[in-house]
């Protein structure tokens, strides 16, 4: 699917893979309404977009306010004419502990972000992307979908979550104009951690930063995968080399990768 002249909305865009999708789609000439909690990272991300920033709408929405999510959809089309292309980007973690130990209010918060505003995002769009001549959904998911990583079991749920909405969208989809993709990012260099309000112990954990961030995918490449897959189409999109050899190792032998995972994870979670 083309982009160029295209409203493309993107949630999450006021920082990291968000932002980047959103500089990447103004590049290629699309029209794109960035979506964010935050207003003060959206206005940064006008700033970045440069010469670009004729064609970009930003607006402060938290995609778990349904009323809010469902009266959306005209505030984009009022501003861009139409709406062709939606990303469900916005997404946080959970603080990194056992499920035993992790409170109902965290619990709540992150399937309300992950799950509930994506499906919020989604509902109140797709009634629109089906009258274009040709749309896409994109629902980004995570490595952690399809992967147990202890220490985010809940975060993991509500992608896993995602994972099954948008492969059954897929199949409800398949013979309209709508295509649908979904992503999973493996590592990305972003701030979600602090974006999410977590803290990570990787000092306590022995973790060399400037390594940790050498086997990370950068946002502006992540960004450039997501787009890429977007135009070809892609059913599903994997971000990074870890992401995808990962996919192919739990689907061969699933014990044996959560085991080596469990392993990688252990320091975290003393």
């Amino acid at each position: 699917m083309q982009v160029k002249d295209k409203t493309v909305v993107i949630t999450g865009g006021g920082n990291g893979m968000g932002r980047e999708v959103v500089l990447n789609m103004l590049h290629k000439g699309a029209r794109v309404a960035a979506v964010d909690v935050n207003g003060s990272a959206l206005e940064e991300t006008k700033r970045l977009a440069g010469a670009n920033a004729d064609r970009l709408s930003i607006h402060v929405l938290d995609i778990t306010d349904k009323d809010a999510v469902f009266a959306f959809p005209q505030i984009v089309i009022a501003e861009h004419g139409s709406v062709d292309i939606v990303i469900n980007n916005a997404g946080i973690i959970q603080p990194f502990v056992r499920v035993n130990d992790l409170p109902y209010d965290k619990i709540t918060r992150v399937f309300d972000v992950n799950f509930f505003g994506l499906l919020y995002m989604t509902k109140s769009f797709l009634p629109h992307l089906l009258e274009r001549p040709e749309a896409h959904l994109v629902n980004v998911s995570s490595m952690g979908g399809f992967l147990p990583v202890p220490g985010q079991s809940i975060y993991g749920a509500s992608k896993a979550a995602v994972k099954l909405l948008t492969e059954g969208l897929y199949a409800e989809l398949r013979h309209t104009r709508v295509h649908v993709s979904i992503v999973f990012p493996g590592a990305i260099g972003t701030e979600i951690t602090r974006n999410s309000g977590v803290d990570v112990p990787n000092m306590a954990a022995g973790v060399d930063a400037k390594k940790q961030a050498a086997r990370t995918t950068s946002p502006d490449k992540a960004a450039e995968i997501i787009v890429n897959g977007i135009l070809k189409n892609k059913n599903r999109i994997f971000v990074g080399g870890d992401a995808s050899f990962l996919d192919r190792l739990y689907r061969l032998a699933p014990t044996f990768a959560t085991n080596f995972i469990a392993g990688k994870m252990k320091d975290l979670l003393k």
